[in-house]
């Protein structure tokens, strides 16, 4: 259980504490927490480009303190998932003028160009706790109140017993959702485009078996998933001043929801606060534990491992390590030069009906192998040898091709074998004294050769046994 810290009369302070914690310390490199020059908790993680913020409140509870003592929220960050940077306090109690204390739990959602930090704080007229909406125009702010009192406070109609620890999910189609709530009573409520009203009633969602707080929405797959702290003793922890991390689906975002089982077990803290965020193709969860040194349940920090899912869509129980994940580091920047691919003509032996053969020369960057965020090649369900070629107008000099290859684990696999040709004039031949041509996942696979003057440039794909192959980008490089 949450309990109240006496906090008054904290905000004047603030504006030094953020001011003396803006400069980022370097990365520390991968274990589990994953930093403890700072005690961190309640991480909502927010994955922009090839790295994953996350956003958490500092725990400042004395040595044997039974309160919290939470008066700012920071930002780590992480390009794979393993090396973290801290870049101090982002926002603060006295980010809201009309704010007290307790700067719990909170969590940042992109939308419009902007990115908006809802959080959960004490406000200084009625009721207890708030939720409050800060916006910056970076991930990393400067952030400033975006309304000038709370979003949701007690006097919304059918708020929860306790207006804590939000979560803001923008779907598809542009419309937000909040989801919030302690002491058993989850709400949620549809958001404005502004971002900061809400629009139609606050609902009780249906489903969400043993909720207790801390709520965190993602989707995957067309899937909608809630995950949230539990403190019950069937299947969850053995003592109800623990928590456990379960997690329910739903096929629409607003439910019901479908309890789907326990997700992460009893952490070494009391609280059990997590989020779950996919950067270079892998899905993590971020939660926080004592596992710091002089850590406590009220001196807490962030870890993160690695999180899996099964072919149903279910999530398989994430093990905690002290280690952590290792470095992830996704595809990395393309290599340098004039990408003539993109004024390329491609054609194909084959493509999926649902794929796109643009994919290949669009100039998109990937972010992993797995990447949907742009379109992508694929010729499932063919299989062997399989090709796809550029043209041009006129004769063009390359010596490189850089290829990102496409990898869904559905039928689509990296390849087994690949090779470059050219046109000469008459046939297609290998071009001279080429390089390997690497099949690597999560990269740019650069293949030199000697330099070809040519108007028709090819990428010969052999699968592996059983699978069909695709590419997210295959770049042509003059000298």
């Amino acid at each position: 259980m949450r309990r109240r810290p006496l906090l008054r009369g904290l905000a004047a302070g603030c504006a030094a504490v953020l001011a003396a914690s803006l400069a980022p310390v370097p990365p520390a490199s991968a274990a589990n927490p994953v930093i403890t020059t700072v005690y961190t908790a309640d991480p909502a993680p927010l994955v922009v480009g090839n790295t994953m913020y996350v956003y958490a409140g500092r725990d400042e509870a004395p040595t044997g303190g039974t309160n919290f003592v939470m008066r700012e929220w920071h930002v780590l960050s992480t390009t794979d998932a393993a090396n973290w940077t801290h870049h101090g306090a982002r926002a603060t109690i006295g980010t809201f003028p009309w704010a007290g204390a307790d700067a719990w739990a909170s969590e940042v959602e992109y939308r419009n160009g902007r990115y908006y930090w809802y959080t959960s704080v004490n406000g200084n007229g009625p009721g207890w706790m708030n939720i409050g909406v800060a916006v910056a125009d970076s991930p990393l702010g400067p952030f400033t109140d975006a309304k000038g009192g709370p979003l949701i406070s007690d006097s919304t109609p059918n708020s929860s017993p306790l207006n804590i620890d939000p979560t803001v999910f923008v779907d598809d189609d542009g419309q937000a959702y909040l989801y919030w709530g302690g002491y058993w009573g989850p709400r949620a409520v549809r958001l404005a485009a502004n971002m900061i009203d809400t629009v139609g009633p606050v609902t009780t969602p249906q489903g969400l078996s043993n909720f207790w707080e801390a709520p965190f929405m993602f989707k995957r797959n067309g899937l909608y998933y809630m995950i949230y702290a539990a403190n019950d003793t069937q299947g969850c922890v053995t003592s109800s001043s623990y928590a456990c991390q379960r997690y329910a689906t739903a096929t629409n975002p607003m439910g019901p929801w479908t309890h789907r089982g326990v997700v992460l077990g009893q952490v070494s803290s009391t609280t059990n606060h997590a989020g779950v965020a996919q950067l270079n193709g892998q899905w993590y969860m971020v939660y926080h534990n004592a596992d710091a040194p002089g850590g406590g349940n009220f001196r807490r920090s962030v870890a993160v491992d690695r999180m899996y899912f099964n072919a149903d869509g279910s999530i398989v129980p994430v093990v905690q390590t002290r280690t952590g994940p290792p470095p992830n580091p996704g595809g990395g920047q393309p290599p340098a030069g004039t990408n003539l691919a993109t004024s390329a003509t491609a054609s194909t032996s084959y493509v999926s009906p649902w794929e796109n053969l643009a994919a290949v020369n669009d100039g998109a960057q990937p972010a992993s192998s797995a990447d949907r965020g742009n379109p992508v090649y694929g010729n499932w369900p063919e299989q062997g040898t399989q090709w796809i070629e550029y043209r041009w107008p006129t004769a063009q000099t390359i010596d490189r091709t850089a290829t990102y290859w496409f990898d869904d684990d559905q039928g689509i696999d990296l390849p087994a074998s690949c090779r470059v040709q050219y046109w000469n004039g008459s046939a297609y031949v290998d071009v001279p004294g080429q390089s390997a041509c690497g099949v690597a996942g999560n990269s740019y696979n650069v293949t030199t050769f000697g330099p070809v003057t040519t108007s028709r440039l090819r990428l010969s794909i052999t699968a592996r046994t059983g699978s069909s192959t695709g590419v997210l980008e295959w770049m042509a490089l003059q000298p």
